[in-house]
């Protein structure tokens, strides 16, 4: 990817969906830049269209007019294969539900990105392991999914995310499903990942603990992004 510039540009973005009769605008001529390795959260109220950015900034989908730049690619002008190339290669996602894989042990979870990208050699192996190190959690390896806890489970998630480096990592609700002490200690874990391997983070949040904790807040208002 481009290091130049910002990481993320977002510029006059419109989106809107039908919903039946009527027109539910999401994104009224946002613009906004994000530096390479900055953390940023996004606040906003229910429905105000926090997951759609989410889903336009990774390509999962395009906006109606206006341009998305991530590390200086247009994403408007990829194709959706080579946008599904884009994210496997330069993104990672971290969601409120974990998706872990339940029939993959948790070691398998986390090479699943390293084969995806070709990346199964023995070096994947021991990348894997060193993230399972770093989230507290290398004992766990051959376990499988549903014998973690919730936390445990988040913080394997995590580690999924980043284990193929990628340059931005986006996180839907992150704590959304643990308690404030579990929590904490997830967002620790995800804090000292980023913080390592100087990856851009955006975090989607209900949780102004947890948007304190990022180097910048973005409140979703009205279809405009404006500083928190």
């Amino acid at each position: 990817m481009n290091d130049r510039g910002p990481s993320i540009e977002l510029i006059d973005v419109h989106k809107s969906y039908e919903e039946g009769e009527r027109t539910h605008e999401v994104l009224t001529g946002t613009s906004v830049s994000i530096r390479a390795g900055e953390r940023v959260a996004i606040l906003g109220p229910s429905g105000s269209g926090k997951s759609t950015l989410l889903n336009l900034i990774s390509g999962i989908d395009l906006p109606d007019s206006g341009t998305i730049r991530v590390g200086g690619t247009d994403l408007g002008a990829l194709t959706e294969r080579d946008r599904t190339l884009f994210r496997r290669d330069h993104i990672g996602f971290v969601f409120q539900f974990f998706n872990l894989l339940p029939t993959l042990t948790v070691l398998e979870n986390l090479l699943l990105p390293l084969e995806l990208t070709g990346s199964t050699n023995g070096r994947a192996d021991d990348r894997a392991r060193e993230l399972l190190a770093a989230v507290e959690l290398e004992a766990r390896a051959g376990a499988f999914p549903d014998r973690l806890s919730g936390g445990e489970q988040q913080r394997i998630a995590i580690a999924r995310a980043l284990v193929h480096e990628p340059d931005l990592l986006l996180a839907d609700e992150p704590t959304g499903n643990l308690d404030q002490d579990t929590g904490t200690r997830v967002v620790e874990a995800l804090e000292a990942l980023v913080a390592a391997q100087g990856t851009t983070m955006i975090v989607v949040t209900h949780s102004r603990e947890l948007a304190g904790r990022m180097d910048r807040i973005l409140e979703l208002d009205h279809g405009r992004l404006r500083e928190g």
